[in-house]
């Protein structure tokens, strides 16, 4: 499946370093492991959707970058 990308290079950016802080923050902060789970996920998650330049939530929205 062929998907066309709905977020702009900025907010890949800022994704992508979001990501990369969440996989740190749960790696390296004491917590307790649901919690250190649930930010390892949200990160992975963040990172992927950065790197393909889709978003399936925008997606849903209706959101397309401009002159696409």
């Amino acid at each position: 499946m062929v998907f066309k990308r709905n977020v702009p290079s900025w907010e890949r950016l800022l994704r992508a370093a979001l990501g990369i802080a969440l996989l740190l923050a749960a790696f390296a902060v004491p917590m307790q492991a649901w919690l250190a789970w649930i930010l390892g996920g949200s990160g992975i998650g963040a990172l992927a959707s950065a790197l393909m330049g889709f978003c399936p939530a925008c997606a849903l929205a209706g959101r397309r970058l401009p002159g696409a």
